[in-house]
């Protein structure tokens, strides 16, 4: 369900919740699914509390396969291991980390940390993008992998494609 809410403008509605403006992801949770994360396997502990069809693209493994990392879109690994995160103390309501907080996010559930979690998803986009686009000619298919799982398109420039994002994920609904 999509709405926007005419009495605060500028102000995004999104599966009955209050969507931050600021935080304008370029692909829904299923798209990225899709597409190639995580080679294949992340959020098997989980998949019971997620729509299920997010979880029918051939990109997707079923429970209990390790990961593959030729399923992923730029078939590199990217990322560090949910130990690390938990290491780091990044683990927060979510035990599988930002792309579980971000799939319930996209479905409407709102908590007190979203504020850190847009920050984060800001921070690291804004900074892999931009040496990207600093250093066109070198592949960087690591950072690239690494902006898709955080839901990022690498050939976007972070201020430039805020428009664009938003109505993308409003339509996806």
């Amino acid at each position: 369900m999509k709405d926007r809410d005419s009495s605060e403008i500028g102000k995004i509605i999104f599966n009955g919740s209050l969507w931050d403006p600021r935080f304008y992801p370029a692909y829904s949770p299923k798209e990225m699914l899709d597409m190639g994360v995580f080679g294949g396997t992340y959020l098997n502990s989980v998949r019971d509390e997620l729509p299920a069809e997010w979880f029918s693209g051939e990109r997707v493994l079923p429970p209990g396969n390790r990961p593959d990392i030729s399923l992923n879109y730029f078939k590199v690994s990217s990322g560090m291991s949910l130990s690390e995160w938990q290491k780091k103390g990044w683990i927060m309501t979510d035990r599988l980390g930002w792309f579980q907080w971000y799939c319930n996010y996209f479905l409407g559930r709102r908590l007190g940390e979203d504020e850190i979690q847009i920050n984060r998803w800001r921070q690291f986009c804004t900074r892999h993008s931009a040496q990207i686009h600093k250093n066109p000619w070198q592949p960087r298919l690591r950072q690239k992998q690494g902006l898709l799982h955080w839901s990022y398109d690498w050939r976007d420039k972070f201020l430039e494609c805020r428009e664009k994002n938003l109505a993308h994920i409003i339509s996806s609904a």
